[in-house]
């Protein structure tokens, strides 16, 4: 018995560091923010495993990880971080340290279940949870991340291209039609990416490079070739209204293309429930009256 108070006191004072961690990371961040220094990237980044585990990872296994040379996996994190849009929330290092913790946390829970609930866990689940842990970050969560973006971006570039067109057309420069439509136009991830490409040339960056670190970011084969054609138009001098207008065209026919995909494909996915659920169903709503009714005529006297 004096082991499980002794256990359960252990228990209290490891929840009691982790809270104060958590609520002195908390009170550091909202400070910050009042002070107009400090930007909110756990939340930005949507996940709450990350937003609550990220002041003992950022504290204890960053300063570790920074010392590993791991430079080609930071070149394959930093490319996922930009094209999922949390560039600021996120660096490559502490991506790495959020896949170590969750090697630890992942266990950590099942082991609280199986003792607080007094739940039978299998032992193969421990490893298994560790392997979780690790590929979650970067093979589970960044991809739906990446694909969540990239279709917000799909959905506004028939939009943001004819306004576009239509600035230019109306007397605005390339450029000072991207500054309208990113000041005027709706927020989206598309409007935060040219608002990155401005940002880029004011601070030194030649339109092309803009444009094609632009659509390295978002690593879409859309935005890819409508980048190439609007750098191989403003290298030769070309009309970029006539040229955005063709893209706007080509874009939405594109999208009608998936759309009809898509339509295509819901057919496709529909026909084995039908066959295991509405079929039997249907023939259970014509046949069983019939059933029944001979079943009622051969009891009778």
């Amino acid at each position: 018995m004096s082991y499980l108070y002794l256990a359960m006191a252990a228990f209290g004072l490891s929840v009691y560091f982790l809270a104060r961690t958590v609520f002195s990371d908390e009170e550091r961040r909202s400070a910050g923010k009042a002070l107009g220094n400090y930007r909110d990237t756990a939340s930005d980044a949507g996940n709450v495993i990350l937003k609550y585990s990220r002041p003992l990872f950022s504290r204890y296994l960053v300063p570790l990880v920074e010392r590993f040379k791991i430079d080609d996996y930071r070149k394959i994190f930093k490319r996922k971080l930009a094209s999922a849009g949390l560039t600021d929330a996120l660096t490559p290092d502490e991506l790495f340290s959020f896949k170590l913790f969750l090697i630890l946390l992942f266990p950590v829970l099942l082991t609280f279940i199986r003792y607080a609930w007094e739940v039978d866990v299998p032992a193969l689940l421990f490893p298994a949870a560790m392997v979780l842990g690790y590929f979650y970050p970067d093979k589970v969560w960044l991809p739906s991340v990446i694909k969540a973006r990239q279709e917000d971006i799909r959905r506004a570039m028939p939009f943001v291209v004819d306004l576009l067109a239509l600035s230019t057309e109306a007397g605005l420069d390339f450029m000072g039609a991207i500054g309208k439509v990113a000041e005027k136009a709706k927020p989206s991830p598309l409007i935060f990416e040219f608002e990155t490409l401005l940002k880029d040339i004011k601070v030194g960056s030649s339109r092309a490079e803009a444009m094609r670190n632009m659509a390295w970011r978002i690593d879409m084969q859309e935005i890819s070739s409508f980048v190439a054609v609007l750098v191989s138009a403003d290298e030769m001098g070309a009309s970029i209204g006539k040229i955005l207008r063709q893209q706007s065209e080509q874009i939405r026919h594109e999208r009608f293309i998936r759309a009809e995909k898509a339509g295509a494909q819901a057919s496709q996915k529909i026909l084995l429930p039908m066959i295991f659920f509405i079929i039997p169903a249907i023939f259970i709503v014509i046949f069983a009256p019939f059933y029944l009714g001979t079943q009622g005529s051969g009891v009778g006297p």
